[in-house]
């Protein structure tokens, strides 16, 4: 990947390091992301992703480095650029939904006149609308979360942060808010998406960070990591392969699935070389497919190697 123009970087991390008494959440961390990006934050629970963003959003200020949102430090004027979807949701319990959003869209300066219109828009993509009067104990937690959501893009920010915004949500909302969210993408938004499902973060970045520990582990385009990797797994179904697997010259690690096994080649094996041996050994092949590592096989590995390497 070419190094972005500084013109294309809406936010820039250089060096920053965040200590609550001797416990350090951040720990010298630098990244850079693009406009128009959705850029993928992930690590496990308590790596520092959220101490991070709420840097970025400036309810914490770091003890060392510095944070840059469209070449500025970052100030009360910025943020109203930024649109903070919250791991910690927050609603007025007692409030209709309706007079929620506005008080929401108020507080980032947005007009009643269009904050209305905004409202019902919103109300009507999340398939909310009859609930607009509704208070929010009326509301399912789904439901809240999607209120929250709302409440989140109502300015129609330039930056948008969500801090694990599929937590708690069934597996239909959780399709429904990547659809939403994958609409983003064909805007010039930049979307901040912390997270640590790897394969809903798959489905959604150009781009990602994984830190571990506070610190970064990897970082880059996700084509990028992914084919950092190589093409080292093998897709297997067969018979009488036994033999041949077992030669750690060849596979390193077999792993079992429901009807086929995962191989994992040994350091400089070309997939042919696998293939032929089998075929020579007289296996029946049904299925031999070159795959890539997913990026929850990338995340295991280096929150595994992260781990065993620090005290």
């Amino acid at each position: 990947m070419e190094p972005a123009l500084e013109s294309d970087i809406s936010l820039r991390v250089r060096n920053v390091t965040k200590r609550f008494g001797e416990f350090t959440a951040v720990e010298d961390l630098s990244f850079d992301i693009r406009a128009g990006r959705v850029f993928g934050f992930l690590g496990p629970n308590g790596a520092g992703k959220t101490t991070t963003i709420r840097m970025i959003v400036g309810i914490t200020v770091p003890d060392e480095g510095s944070i840059e949102l469209y070449g500025q430090p970052i100030s009360y004027e910025l943020q109203d650029r930024i649109g903070y979807l919250p791991e910690e949701r927050g609603l007025y319990k007692k409030l209709k939904v309706a007079d929620q959003l506005r008080y929401f869209a108020e507080l980032k300066g947005v007009s009643r006149a269009a904050a209305e219109k905004k409202i019902d828009f919103w109300l009507e993509r999340m398939n909310l609308a009859e609930w607009k009067n509704k208070k929010t104990t009326d509301l399912s937690k789904g439901m809240q979360q999607k209120i929250q959501f709302i409440s989140t893009v109502l300015h129609d920010p330039d930056l948008l942060i969500l801090d694990e915004p599929f937590s708690g949500l069934d597996p239909v909302n959780v399709e429904f808010m990547i659809d939403v969210l994958s609409e983003f993408r064909s805007q010039a938004k930049t979307v901040i998406f912390s997270t640590h499902l790897m394969s809903t973060a798959e489905r959604l970045c150009h781009d990602i960070l994984l830190i571990n520990r506070s610190r970064k582990v990897l970082g880059g385009s996700l084509r990028e990591v992914k084919e950092s990797y190589g093409m080292n797994l093998i897709a297997f179904r067969g018979t009488g392969a036994e033999k041949v697997l077992a030669d750690k010259s060849l596979v390193e690690t077999t792993i079992a699935h429901a009807d086929e096994r995962e191989l994992h080649l040994a350091a400089g094996v070309d997939p042919q070389r696998l293939l032929r041996a089998l075929i020579g050994a007289g296996a029946s092949v049904t299925k031999f497919e070159i795959t890539e590592p997913s990026l929850n096989d990338i995340f295991i590995e280096k929150v595994g190697k992260n781990q065993e390497s620090r005290p």
